[in-house]
């Protein structure tokens, strides 16, 4: 589909800038952010950004102990 904007020439520069750092288009910088806005309907996108954002932390081999995490607040 098809939508036409009114937008100012100023900000389409500046917004086309923007695209092109990121290395998009200003058309696809403009698609992702409508939907994300409009939360995305695919599951598999949603399971490959989780898996994408999850473990990237490191516990050094610290593990969660709840005896141990209150005994730090009531100190």
């Amino acid at each position: 589909m098809n939508v036409t904007l009114s937008i100012d020439e100023q900000t389409v520069a500046r917004a086309r800038k923007k695209a092109e750092a990121l290395g998009k288009s200003l058309n696809q910088l403009v698609r992702d952010y409508l939907q994300t806005l409009a939360g995305g309907n695919d599951p598999n996108k949603s399971i490959d950004e989780f898996k994408r954002l999850s473990g990237q932390g490191h516990s050094r081999g610290w593990r969660f102990n709840r005896d141990d995490i209150h005994a730090r607040r009531d100190a």
